[in-house]
């Protein structure tokens, strides 16, 4: 009887040992291989995510900065910037018409068409502006420069200017030895500054007047001539 006892009592203890000491099942291997795998995957994708996320902004900032450096360099390097004297011709200067003209071989002169005038005839004054020197010269011959003016002694008979429209510049270019010339046809008739009507008519019966041709500074010699 006792040694069925101690049997039976070793019998249990091996059981108990037996079951402390029990090995996981397949099922629970392969649960274990599917979760550290997709772990894996799952690290391999954020490595690849984050290299190319830092590759892109990497490039990014390098061209920013490339064109930021390009533009400081322009800016702050005169050499690198074209200059318009270096990049487009110098124009060619146009020769003056004037290089070496002398006014004072300018010169006005003034002449009637007759000598002697008939009751009725009205004269005409002629301006005439040579150039009496060597090269071209430049001349303003406009109304805004030319006077016709008639005088007897110390009366003022006439002017252009007085009633004078318009007053305008004409500059031309006169050749050496040349002349330009103007016209007026005098009515005989008498005026004032500011042009106010004046009544009374120069004298005739052989009275001798004095037409002087003014331009700008320039007088003329006295052209004489008689009213009957």
């Amino acid at each position: 009887m006792g040694r069925q006892g101690d049997s039976a009592s070793r019998g249990r203890a091996t059981t108990s040992g037996s079951s402390t000491v029990r090995k996981p099942s397949p099922a629970v291997y392969r649960r274990r291989r599917l979760f550290l795998g997709a772990a894996l995957l799952m690290v391999i994708a954020l490595i690849a995510g984050s290299f190319a996320l830092a590759g892109a902004f990497s490039g990014k900032s390098e061209q920013a900065s490339s064109t930021d450096g390009a533009g400081a360099t322009a800016s702050a390097d005169p050499s690198t910037q074209a200059s318009p004297s270096a990049s487009a011709p110098e124009p060619t200067p146009t020769p003056s018409a004037t290089p070496s003209c002398n006014q004072n071989l300018v010169t006005v002169s003034a002449s009637t068409d007759k000598a002697a005038y008939g009751p009725g005839e009205n004269p005409l004054l002629t301006l005439k502006v040579t150039n009496g020197g060597t090269m071209p010269c430049e001349v303003n011959i406009g109304t805004s420069q030319m006077e016709f003016l008639v005088t007897s002694g110390a009366d003022r008979i006439f002017s252009s200017r007085d009633c004078q429209a318009k007053s305008e510049d004409l500059v031309k270019i006169i050749a050496p030895g040349a002349s330009e010339t103007a016209n007026f046809p005098w009515q005989r008739n008498r005026s004032v500054e500011g042009c106010q009507p004046v009544e009374a008519k120069p004298g005739g019966g052989g009275a001798y007047y004095i037409f002087t041709a003014k331009l700008g500074s320039k007088a003329s010699p006295k052209a004489v001539f008689q009213l009957a």
